[in-house]
Order: C-alpha cells, then sequence, then structure tokens
C-alpha cells in the first residue's frame, strides 16, 4: 500500500542498538569507531546487511538511507531499537512521510528513563509510543504496531 509503488520489498531498521546508548543513563556522546559507538554483541550484523551512521534523531536526515533503500526498492519499513522518545518516533515520522509504509514492533524498543526531566517513566513512553502509532493514518500508507511473534514478510 506503500505509495511507492515501484518498491515491493520490507526492509527491517534497527536503530541505536549501541552500546553506549543502551548502557548510558543520560545522552553522552557516541565518538565514531569507540567501544559505546559498536552495536551490542547480541546483535550480529551480516556483511552484506547496510550501515547507515546517523547523527540526527531521524535516520533519514543527512544519511544516504534514502538511497540505500531506493537501491533494494524497499516501500516498507520494520522498526525497532532505541530511544523511543526521540529517535524512533523521529524515523517514524521521517518515513511515513517520505511515502513508506512503517512499522513499529511494539516490544522492541525501548527509552532511557527521563523523570528527572519530567518525561512519564519508559514504560508509559513506550506505551504511549505503540498507541500513537498504532492509530496514525496518512493517505495511501500504513503505519501499524506489531509484536515481534506477530511479524510476517
Amino acid at each position: 500500500m506503500t505509495t511507492l509503488s515501484d518498491r515491493p520489498h520490507t526492509a527491517v531498521l534497527v536503530i541505536d542498538v549501541q552500546n553506549g546508548v543502551l548502557d548510558q543513563s543520560s545522552d553522552a556522546g557516541l565518538p565514531k569507531d569507540s567501544k559505546e559507538w559498536e552495536y551490542v554483541p547480541e546483535l550480529e550484523r551480516r556483511a552484506d546487511e547496510p550501515l547507515i551512521h546517523k547523527l540526527y534523531a531521524d535516520s533519514f536526515d543527512d544519511t544516504d538511507l534514502e538511497s540505500v533503500l531506493a537501491d533494494h526498492q524497499v516501500g516498507r519499513l520494520v522498526l525497532a531499537g532505541a530511544s523511543t522518545d526521540f529517535c524512533i518516533r523521529s524515523t517514524l515520522h521521517g518515513a511515513i512521510v517520505r511515502g513508506y509504509d512503517t512499522i513499529l514492533v511494539g516490544d522492541a524498543h525501548t527509552t532511557d528513563d527521563m523523570t528527572q526531566y519530567g518525561a512519564p517513566t519508559p514504560d508509559l513512553v513506550i506505551a504511549h509510543t505503540n498507541l500513537y502509532w498504532k492509530s496514525h493514518r496518512a493517505p495511501g500508507r500504513e503505519a501499524d504496531v506489531v509484536e515481534t511473534a506477530d511479524i510476517t514478510f
């Protein structure tokens, strides 16, 4: 149903699942090529899987993500990763406004505890994002939330 009708494929975007993102309790820098910049050991990337280095919350901003997806004829995205209230939400919106069907894996995104700044607890941030994205609509595009066990390709 994507508005990118010449792109029949689906891609999984795993966002910011890096040592420094998942281990930190505050926003510390992630120097490129440092231990903090590397993906967590549980996430093994195949050599043929594209790797997009980003500097902004929206994974499309100032990266080659769009051209990589176009090269692979991708019109549907499945998102998981961190941080729900920044990078996940920004990339969800960045994808849907660019014409992608955009699926959030409801039990596969996480966020830091930002309650000291007045934010809700992480479980409520995640629940609210799932609720919001499940009911999100855009002309000619699908937005949805699915659990890991229910993902189909």
